[in-house]
């Protein structure tokens, strides 16, 4: 019986360790949203980059190894090597246009060792033009409290026709107000003031957009430019999301909510969809407002998962919301429907 014990076990291990007997790789090529991107025709020395995203979507724990790219003018890093199922991470491709010029390609392989080993090859594309140069190679407004402009300058840098222009800065993004001024055209070199401004209606979160620049070039009439920043929002709360925990039916469960502006404001009102939930509000205008939060379970044995709608009066009415959950009884979750790699 012992024997028979030892000799088995390796062969589940190995059973565990080999791949999938069906198109091996392909379950690792489908976590990835798209493989290729071609950055077009782009300024010496701006900055491109582009994020390749991935999504585990598997029950098992997936680990990202590293990725290695074919040319140095691509420069790739992982943003997160550990992901459980429906964890997302990105390979992040940064365009190295300082040091290299023209049409320029790579190819990213992305090596993965849980679990199973896999390799997954993504590429990249571009021309890194040498008659045009921004200067700085990006506008990054960093981070601009919501409600506020803010501005940033860059300046536009040809050598080649004397005649060549910028007809027009085009964007899909409606917060971007841009002003363009020639200050000088002599001898084949031509530069353009580039004056960007962020609107006050600019929603909060992160910012990563691009101008395009639009020349008379026939041949490369656009070219990019990237815009980066943050726009901080007035109020935050914490913890976010706030899970209150388990608690047995006819339970008590309790916690505390805190709520932050820059300015002192009031709290008018918390809603919420889920009875049960109740809230002290404090009376008076604050920096920080600490909210006592209590939950009252009935006999019903599940997962409670809903949004906290709070109300302040910061500028006007500002609201905030807050993803709140507790586990009734047993704590089982709802899961979304995932699959073993094997199943791929």
């Amino acid at each position: 019986m012992t024997a028979r014990k030892l000799l088995l076990a390796p062969l589940i291990v190995l059973a565990w360790l080999t791949p999938p007997p069906l198109a091996a790789q392909e379950w690792a090529r489908k976590m990835f949203k798209v493989s290729e991107h071609d950055f077009g025709s782009v300024a010496k020395g701006s900055r491109q980059e582009f994020a390749f995203e991935l999504e585990n979507l598997y029950e098992e724990d997936l680990h990202i190894v590293g990725v290695q790219t074919s040319c140095g003018c691509t420069t790739p890093t992982v943003t997160k090597h550990d992901l459980k199922t429906w964890e997302k991470s990105s390979i992040l491709a940064v365009f190295n246009t300082r040091t290299f010029l023209g049409q320029r390609s790579a190819t990213l392989t992305v090596t993965i060792d849980k679990p199973f080993y896999a390799q997954v090859q993504l590429q990249i594309r571009g021309y890194i033009r040498s008659d045009v140069v921004f200067s700085p190679g990006e506008i990054d407004f960093g981070a601009v409290d919501l409600g506020t402009t803010a501005s940033k300058k860059v300046q536009v840098t040809y050598a080649g026709r004397g005649d060549w222009q910028i007809r027009d800065v085009q964007s899909s993004n409606s917060h971007f107000e841009v002003e363009l001024k020639e200050v000088q055209r002599a001898g084949g070199r031509v530069v353009y003031d580039m004056l960007v401004e962020l609107k006050p209606d600019a929603p909060e979160g992160n910012l990563r957009d691009r101008l395009l620049i639009v020349t008379d070039d026939a041949k490369m009439e656009k070219i990019p430019l990237a815009v980066t920043g943050r726009i901080a929002p007035a109020l935050s709360v914490s913890p976010s999301p706030f899970f209150l925990g388990e608690v047995a039916p006819d339970g008590t469960a309790t916690g505390k909510l805190v709520v932050k502006g820059k300015q002192p404001f009031k709290i008018k009102n918390i809603d919420c969809d889920e009875a049960g939930f109740a809230f002290q509000i404090p009376d008076k205008a604050s920096k920080v407002h600490v909210i006592p939060v209590t939950f009252q379970a009935t006999k019903d044995i599940r997962k409670i998962a809903t949004t906290l709608e709070i109300t302040t009066n910061l500028h006007g009415e500002t609201r905030l919301k807050c993803h709140a959950s507790v586990n009734v009884g047993t704590g089982r979750e709802t899961e979304q429907d995932t699959h073993h790699v094997s199943d791929h």
